[in-house]
């Protein structure tokens, strides 16, 4: 049983450890050891709000006894003789000087605030403002109910019109102001989301972060679906960290206000419900803990099956030709299965959850009359102050019950700490060179140089290529040659920084003088003329100019099919490999590198295509680098490199290879 405490005490900890992580970078800057500066931060921030409140409704009070004293003293002479006590004892000069504290506290780290975090800091502020505000009118009406109860009791029609009228102004008041804090909640939700979500995206893309944790197993990284841990993952966390703060928060003050008053009138009903709350509290976050570990597995397990439905629709062609669709239907149909079968779980545990809360809630219900019900019989109580009693138990309860009413929510939430955490320190451990495979050194040169270079997969022990050395000088050519396996594209992928070498040293050129082009080349989500222009900007080329580079590489039928060069569609699938390939090569043209390298770029073309385009490069002087397995390629190239499946490798002129010999 300790064992287990002492489980979940740890599990607690590691949780308030992630979640710090994740949300003091939006409001501090954070490091390992500001965590104290952060939370004294937020205790100024009450001290602040809290020290607000007190100086308007003092100043607003004072206002209304200068301009309708008989109103104020008829309607509102509690109020101010509340205050006048809170200001004339030690209590004023105690919040005064925590009100200056908090103050003082931010304007000594307004350094750290900068690049606009005192917005979220302002809107907490008010959001906070707005709680203190609700709940001081709720702590109010309690007193109304006990009056109104009282007076309609002894038919008392001034008292009970009175108090009725403060009780409807309390209600008009509370209502823009639950209003507002609404409206500063969603606002505060969606700065933070759209800072969260744009660290990540800079993060994921900065060092090519996002393709050193796509090749790697899911079981090494930790991480599934980086684009649901982008999006959902972080709109869920803000909105459930706001959402289950605020109500902490809320519940608090709900707690702090009521059990004075609810003490006040009988101590025996406090005691029964904080030892009745304690005790179905505890049995229903032992009962819960299945929850936080299902949904965890359901959030990764819908992930994975929308993927699933990714994967068709981005690869439709290819299963169309094969006719893959019974395939296709099988795999989305077992990622569906896992959904069902998780969720089929999580419907059992919180039906039986459901069931614990709901006996807990209907027997606390019998608990205000079972205590008061002996007071009120024997005279001692009067209807009034049980229903005043009543009220205040209920709105305590409320808070006591908090955890109760949430248990669901806060599986989620655990379960959306546990991802979005994992997806940064993923990418956190990158960027601190845990993943040295990946981790690129190269000299900048005007030249290609290879000098004993040796290349291994990332994160294995087989080594592909020993000992390297070659150099491509501007207007030179290369062919790269060899059986499949054998590492040509591990040599690209070196030569442009994608891969580290285990030894040796490569010089290149610097990026915008080298451009690499794939077998299948990229296509991005814009139009045609972004397609042709990428990844430089779209408006650096004029129409004529992109018109007469797509003469050039043979696509004229693209300018007849889509005129308009703005138009957006998805020409992935609307482009043959081939069409694709020569766009490529129609942005090759015009990002003009010094140097280019070719990975099977012409494998969907005929022959005369491809020397066509080979032809255009060897015009604009563009040193080339090619892989490729077609003979006819050596006349295009004055060197071939031909690597062997045993890690060896040597350097023929063109002119005296010939394919017979792999």
């Amino acid at each position: 049983m300790t064992s287990s405490i002492s489980k979940a005490q740890k599990g607690l900890v590691s949780q308030l450890i992630k979640l710090r992580k994740l949300t003091q970078p939006y409001f501090l800057p954070y490091t390992k050891n500001n965590g104290w500066l952060f939370l004294y931060l937020l205790i100024a921030l009450l001290f602040c709000v809290g020290g607000t409140v007190l100086f308007l409704l003092t100043g607003l009070i004072s206002l209304l006894s200068n301009f309708a004293p008989e109103i104020t003293n008829q309607f509102l002479g509690g109020v101010q003789n509340s205050l006048k006590i809170i200001w004339d004892g030690p209590s004023g000069k105690i919040i005064s000087s925590l009100f200056a504290l908090g103050v003082f506290s931010f304007i000594t780290v307004r350094g750290q605030l900068k690049q606009r975090r005192w917005l979220p800091w302002l809107l907490l502020g008010l959001i906070i403002l707005m709680l203190l505000s609700v709940n001081g009118i709720n702590a109010g009406i309690s007193f109304l109910v006990r009056d109104i109860t009282n007076a309609l009791i002894d038919k008392d029609e001034n008292e009970s019109y009175k108090n009725l009228w403060i009780l409807g102004i309390c209600f008009i008041s509370a209502l823009p102001i639950r209003s507002f804090q609404f409206y500063f909640s969603a606002k505060l939700q969606l700065l933070w989301r759209e800072w969260l979500s744009k660290s990540l995206i800079n993060d994921y893309l900065d060092d090519r972060t996002y393709y050193i944790l796509n090749p790697n197993d899911e079981s090494d990284t930790d991480v599934d679906n980086p684009d649901q841990r982008i999006t959902e993952d972080a709109r869920d966390f803000t909105a459930q960290t706001i959402d289950l703060s605020l109500n902490i928060f809320d519940s608090l003050l709900v707690f702090s206000l009521n059990i004075f008053i609810l003490l006040s009138i009988s101590r025996e009903l406090t005691l029964a419900l904080i030892i009745y709350a304690t005790l179905v509290s505890s049995l229903l976050l032992f009962a819960s803990r299945k929850l936080f570990k299902l949904n965890f597995d359901q959030l990764r397990y819908e992930a994975d099956f929308r993927y699933g439905l990714v994967h068709v629709r981005n690869n439709a062609e290819s299963i169309a030709f094969y006719s893959g669709e019974n395939q296709e239907e099988k795999e989305v149909s077992r990622r569906l299965k896992s959904v069902v079968n998780n969720f089929n779980l999580l419907i059992i545990w919180e039906a039986l959850l459901r069931v614990l809360q709901r006996s807990g809630i209907y027997g606390s219900v019998f608990i205000p009359y079972i205590i008061l019900s002996g007071p009120i019989l024997s005279g001692q109580m009067d209807y009034g102050s049980f229903s005043q009693a009543n009220l205040n138990y209920n709105l305590l309860e409320g808070s006591l019950f908090f955890i109760i009413y949430k248990i669901e929510a806060l599986a989620r939430f655990s379960a959306s700490i546990g991802r979005l955490e994992g997806f940064q320190s993923n990418m956190n451990e990158i960027r601190d060179n845990q993943y040295d495979d990946f981790k690129v050194k190269i000299k900048t040169s005007e030249s290609i140089i290879l000098k004993n270079v040796s290349i291994k997969t990332p994160g294995k022990d087989n080594y592909l290529i020993n000992n390297l050395n070659l150099s491509v000088q501007t207007g030179q050519s290369l062919l790269v040659v060899g059986p499949s396996g054998c590492g040509k594209t591990s040599l690209l992928r070196a030569i442009s920084g994608l891969w580290a070498i285990q030894s040796g040293e490569i010089e290149t050129p610097s990026n915008g003088d080298l451009l690499f082009i794939p077998q299948k080349p990229y296509m991005t989500l814009g139009s045609l003329r972004e397609q042709l222009c990428y990844p430089l900007d779209k408006n650096r080329f004029s129409d004529d100019h992109l018109k007469a580079v797509l003469e050039e590489v043979k696509l004229p039928q693209i300018i007849q099919r889509y005129p308009d060069l703005d138009i957006k569609q998805d020409w992935q699938r609307l482009l043959s490999l081939g069409e694709q390939q020569r766009l490529a090569f129609a942005r090759l043209l015009l990002n003009s590198p010094k140097y280019v390298v070719l990975d099977e770029a012409t494998s969907a073309l005929d022959v005369n295509t491809e020397k066509h385009l080979y032809e255009l490069l060897n015009q604009r002087e563009m040193a080339c680098i090619s892989v490729g397995h077609r003979p006819t390629l050596k006349n295009y190239h004055e060197t071939v490199l031909e690597i062997t499946d045993n890690k060896g490798w040597r350097l023929l002129s063109a002119a005296s290879y010939t394919f017979n010999e792999n």
